[in-house]
C-alpha cells in the first residue's frame, strides 16, 4: 500500500526539499494542498507544473494528487446563493482538475470546510443542491482528465455540510459518474461516524464509493499520537483489496512538520511489517 504525505505539514521547506525529505523518510509521494503553490494555483504556468513534476520524479517519489482545493483563491465557495460566486469556483475546480492531470495525480479531495458552509437565511437542502451542482458540473472534466473527484466528508466541527460518507455517497450516486466519489478521513469520520473506522471502509469499499483514505487520529494529529488504532484500519484495507493510495494529513505539528512526518510513517510502516508477519 502506497503512502503520500500532504506536504502543507512540510510546507517551511522549497518544494524540492518536501520531495527530498518525503523520499528519504519513506513515503511514496505527495498530495499537495495548492495553497502551497501559489496563491493563484489555478493560474500555474505549463513550464511550472512541467518542473514540479519532474523534480518530484527525480526525487523518486509521485504527485498522486491534490486536497484542501479551495483555500487559494479567495473568495471561493460551492454553496454561495451569489451564482457568479459558485461559477467562479467551479472554474478554479475545473483547472485544478487540469493541474492534477498536468502533475502525473490521480486524486482530488474536495474537503474546504469554510468554502462549502450554509450562509445564513439559506435551507440546509438549498446548500446541499448548490453543492451538488457544483461537483457535477467538474465530473466530466475529472472524466476526461483520468483523475478521481472525491467529496471528502468532514466533521460537524468544521462544516455543517456533508459530514459523514453516507451523505457523501448519496451525493456520488445522485451525480452517476464514475470519476466523483468519496473518500474516508479517520480524523473526521473518529469525531462524526458512529461506525469505527475500519467498519466504514468495510461498509463502503466493497460498494466502489470510496477512492481515497487519509490517515490521521481524531486529535488532529498524526497516525500513532492518539488513541486510534490504525492496525485494523490499515488491516481492512488489504482484506478488502484496496488499490488506491493513503495519504499522511495531521494539522498539529509538534515539535514540528518533519518530525510528525517522520513519526507517522515510521508507525505506519511498523504496522504494515506486522500485518504483512501475521
Amino acid at each position: 500500500m502506497k503512502i503520500s504525505l500532504c506536504n502543507e505539514v512540510v510546507r517551511e521547506l522549497d518544494f524540492a526539499g518536501q520531495c527530498a525529505l518525503a523520499a528519504a523518510l519513506g513515503y511514496d509521494g505527495l498530495e499537495i494542498a495548492p495553497f502551497t503553490l501559489s496563491d493563484q494555483p489555478q493560474r500555474l504556468a505549463p513550464v511550472r507544473r512541467a518542473q514540479l513534476r519532474r523534480t518530484a520524479e527525480d526525487h523518486g517519489i509521485a504527485i498522486s494528487g491534490l486536497h484542501y482545493l479551495l483555500l487559494a483563491p479567495e473568495g471561493l465557495s460551492i454553496t454561495s446563493r451569489d451564482q457568479g460566486v459558485r461559477a467562479r469556483t467551479v472554474d478554479v475546480m475545473r483547472r485544478l482538475i487540469e493541474l492534477a492531470a498536468d502533475l502525473g495525480g490521480s486524486i482530488l479531495v474536495h474537503g474546504s470546510p469554510a468554502q462549502r458552509t450554509i450562509e445564513h437565511g439559506s435551507a440546509r437542502e438549498t446548500a446541499l443542491a448548490f453543492a451538488r451542482d457544483c461537483f457535477a458540473a467538474v465530473a466530466a472534466d475529472a472524466e476526461q482528465a483520468g483523475v478521481i473527484y472525491c467529496i471528502e466528508p468532514l466533521a460537524p466541527s468544521q462544516t455543517p455540510l456533508i459530514n459523514t460518507v453516507e451523505e457523501a455517497a448519496l451525493m456520488v450516486e445522485a451525480i452517476g459518474s464514475p470519476a466523483v466519489r468519496t473518500m474516508v478521513d479517520a480524523c473526521a469520520a473518529g469525531n462524526a461516524e458512529s461506525l469505527p473506522v475500519e467498519a466504514l471502509i468495510e461498509r463502503w469499499l466493497p460498494s466502489g464509493h470510496l477512492a481515497h483514505v487519509h490517515l490521521n487520529d481524531p486529535n488532529r494529529r498524526g497516525p500513532g499520537e492518539g488513541n486510534l488504532r490504525f492496525g485494523p484500519i490499515l488491516a481492512a484495507l488489504v482484506q478488502q483489496g484496496y488499490q488506491g493510495r493513503c495519504a499522511v494529513e495531521p494539522f498539529v505539528y509538534e515539535p514540528d512538520g518533519p518530525s510528525c512526518a517522520a513519526r507517522a510513517i515510521g508507525y505506519l510502516r511498523g504496522v504494515q511489517e506486522t500485518l504483512a508477519g501475521a
